[in-house]
């Protein structure tokens, strides 16, 4: 499993289409992802005070764009997706609260 985090208004823009494309998609050409040893780190660095976001979790295997493992500066490796989310590869997806600056219980 990979997972996606995403803004609760931007998550619902999607509501009634089938393939899923992140804010940042048009400028970078990917969809940034990562695994659950990363989750937090991008939570505290990306989405300190956004007070509540929505984690998808993707199953790889149903994706009909697989994901590249790219570097990043930081040297991990992490899940990038050149094109859209298909939704039927989305298995979950959680509304989670931030419970102090840059803290998400994460489950």
């Amino acid at each position: 499993m990979i997972y996606h985090i995403v803004t609760p208004e931007y998550w619902n823009e999607f509501n009634n289409q089938e393939i899923y494309f992140s804010e940042t998609f048009a400028k970078e050409n990917f969809i940034h992802c990562s695994t659950i040893g990363q989750l937090s780190g991008v939570l505290e660095r990306y989405y300190s005070g956004a007070g509540t976001v929505i984690k998808l979790e993707i199953d790889e295997e149903k994706l009909t764009t697989k994901p590249i493992y790219e570097a990043a500066p930081n040297g991990e490796d992490f899940p990038h997706i050149y094109g859209g989310i298909n939704k039927s590869a989305v298995v979950g997806i959680e509304e989670l609260k931030e419970e102090s600056l840059g803290n998400y219980s994460i489950k």
